[in-house]
């Protein structure tokens, strides 16, 4: 039996020995599903006992401990290209003033919050790198500014008398009393298989978010309750005659990406390799036949 006690200490002593860790690594070295310990990290960091990362390695978001934030560096390479070039701009020249970068630029450093911490000065924002102390900011501030590429010089047009030059005031002006409205787009009928399927989840879980449907399949996530408390499910289900290895890969791949366990319903039967992976991946893939 899993006493959530004795678990939150190993995945602490983990953390200590390990350092920014993913749920799979940590669920691997205690020897216990992945299943349960994305429940047993989510109540450490609601008691401020972990950290999570915005920074994300296949989906999913690190694990670490107060003061193990100079550890994270290692994994800027998961960062989108242009945020990986900011990251390194950042953390050579510490400090960056904010209006003096290339728009691109500046929301990279919006996005890399656990590596970039945002202050004022003067009015001015400015970006520090997160192993830049405080004290220095205080210094004479010195920034990078964008390089600005050389215009050719053309000579001027004349301008005809049926050739008007609109102020460029009034072609840029936005009335903020406008207001745009978005076309909604007809909701398609859900099929009697989807209507059904809806139908068995209501009446034995809870229906988070609808993803999408089709005649033949519907996706959601649902939450069921446990002794270790709620657990969400990336669910799938197929009318489909047989469902396939790749099927449930596919689920699964998904389901890793939030990250939460996946649970597929179908109404046929799984084929001999759907049997053997279902098997193989029992603690993060539930599958259910219907009739």
């Amino acid at each position: 039996m899993i006493k959530p006690n004795e678990t939150h200490e190993k995945i602490i002593k983990i953390l200590e020995e390990k350092g920014p860790s993913l749920p799979i690594q940590i669920a691997k070295q205690i020897g216990i599903s992945s299943l349960f310990i994305s429940a047993f990290l989510s109540e450490l960091a609601n008691e401020k006992r972990i950290k999570i990362s915005h920074l994300k390695v296949g989906g999913s978001p690190l694990y670490f401990l107060d003061g193990q934030e100079e550890k994270l560096e290692k994994f800027y390479k998961y960062l989108h290209p242009r945020e990986a070039e900011v990251f390194l701009l950042l953390k050579k020249k510490k400090i960056l003033k904010d209006s003096e970068q290339e728009p691109a630029t500046r929301v990279a450093l919006r996005s890399i919050r656990d590596f970039s911490i945002g202050f004022k000065k003067n009015n001015e924002i400015y970006w520090r790198y997160m192993l830049t102390s405080e004290s220095e900011t205080k210094t004479p501030i010195t920034s990078i500014k964008p390089q600005k590429t050389k215009k050719r010089q053309s000579k001027p047009k004349t301008q005809t008398k049926s050739q008007k030059v609109i102020p460029k005031s009034i072609t840029t002006f936005q009335n903020p009393l406008i207001i745009k409205t978005k076309s909604k787009k007809k909701q398609k009928p859900k099929s009697d298989f989807v209507l059904k399927i809806i139908n068995i989840l209501t009446n034995n879980f809870k229906i988070l978010e609808e993803k999408n449907y089709k005649t033949k399949e519907y996706n959601c996530i649902i939450q069921i309750n446990s002794n270790l408390g709620p657990i969400n499910f990336l669910t799938q289900a197929k009318d489909k005659k047989t469902v396939s290895e790749t099927d449930l890969k596919k689920l699964l791949s998904n389901a890793q990406k939030m990250p939460i366990p996946a649970f597929m319903i179908y109404t046929g039967k799984l084929s001999k390799k759907a049997e053997q992976y279902a098997k193989e991946y029992y603690s993060i893939l539930k599958v259910k036949k219907i009739s």
